[in-house]
């Protein structure tokens, strides 16, 4: 069968996801879009034969002739389409953030605790990074031994003019945040933020930062976050275990050798290096819901978990103290999940 999607938000990613599922993907065809920006949306629309042009996202969620939702408005308004797709019994793709709050997010857990059945996915794509996807192969093995911690950097050329002092824990490391619970396979109880010597690329930001996580089982991650740093967008992540380490390998196809020197070229930005995990996800949650199963990506739990670890980031990173992180009881409905065991 082939899924019919609606698509609410119609900004960079909405578009993005549009083309993705319209000349990239199998299986798929966009039904109905949406956004507050009527006359982006209608653009969209026009591209899309056969596709509706609805005034709301609840009107798009309603509509008989969507199977499935994927969400990718603005932030704080994924809580009302994410319940609303749920209330639906439709089947939700939703970005990052699950919800702008840990209480919006537990209650889009509630609400699918009481559907009965997993209906949300939540859009962290590092878990379908080929490289990611390598290490973790590599670490499950037990090659290397018991995981004793692990060295991560996230670093942006630059970041645009209304990045917060908190948007390093909040829009930044929380993609570390899911991937290390995922990688490990167990929560994150503790976070603490060191501050370093401020960069002159900075400007009113405290940047860079590094950021300490806690794992449940006695493993530390530390994360390095440089938005600033000019020269792209370089993700690194390394295992150390007790036999050994693991770590992502360089990315780029192409080595330069010229004028004395052997270069590697790096990502300008995320869209860049996370291309065809962006097309992995999609497909894998496309491929998991048709025929009426349920998604096995990231869960709404996951979802709300990133969210109480980003918290205590921010409030260790205001305050300078290590912040216990206090999730609360996690429902059976997840306990199959792909992301923490119970």
């Amino acid at each position: 069968m082939t899924l019919r999607v609606g698509v609410i938000g119609t900004g960079m990613i909405g578009r993005d996801h549009i083309r993705r599922m319209t000349t990239v993907l199998a299986g798929v065809t966009v039904t109905a879009v949406t956004d507050v920006d009527v006359e982006t949306a209608k653009k969209v629309a026009e591209g899309l034969p056969g596709a509706v042009l609805h005034a709301t996202g609840e009107d798009l969620i309603a509509d008989p002739a969507v199977d499935a939702t994927v969400v990718c408005s603005w932030g704080p308004t994924h809580e009302q389409y994410v319940l609303a797709s749920i209330a639906a019994g439709k089947p939700v793709f939703c970005e990052k953030p699950l919800a702008t709050t840990q209480d919006a997010c537990l209650r889009i857990v509630e609400a699918e605790v009481a559907a009965g059945r997993r209906l949300v996915q939540v859009g962290y794509m590092r878990r379908y990074d080929a490289a990611y996807r390598a290490l973790k192969r590599v670490v499950d093995s037990g090659r290397i031994g018991t995981p004793l911690m692990m060295h991560c950097a996230h670093r942006n050329a630059d970041v645009p003019s209304f990045y917060e002092k908190e948007s390093a824990i909040t829009d930044t490391a929380v993609h570390e945040i899911d991937m290390v619970r995922w990688m490990f396979g167990e929560e994150i109880i503790a976070a603490r933020v060191l501050i370093p010597r401020k960069s002159r690329n900075g400007g009113p930001l405290q940047d860079p930062l590094l950021l300490i996580l806690e794992m449940a089982g006695g493993a530390l991650v530390d994360v390095e976050i440089s938005v600033n740093i000019r020269y792209g967008y370089d993700i690194r992540g390394e295992v150390v275990g007790e036999d050994g380490t693991a770590a992502l390998g360089e990315l780029s196809p192409v080595l330069v050798r010229g004028a004395g020197q052997a270069a590697t070229p790096v990502p300008v930005d995320w869209r860049e290096r996370f291309l065809l995990a962006y097309d992995v996800e999609i497909q894998e949650w496309i491929d998991s819901i048709a025929g009426g199963g349920v998604p096995l990506g990231p869960s709404a739990w996951d979802g709300y978990a990133a969210a109480v670890v980003s918290d205590s980031g921010v409030e260790a990173l205001r305050g300078g103290s290590r912040v216990p992180v206090t999730l609360a009881p996690r429902p059976a409905l997840y306990d199959a999940a792909v992301g923490v065991p119970r």
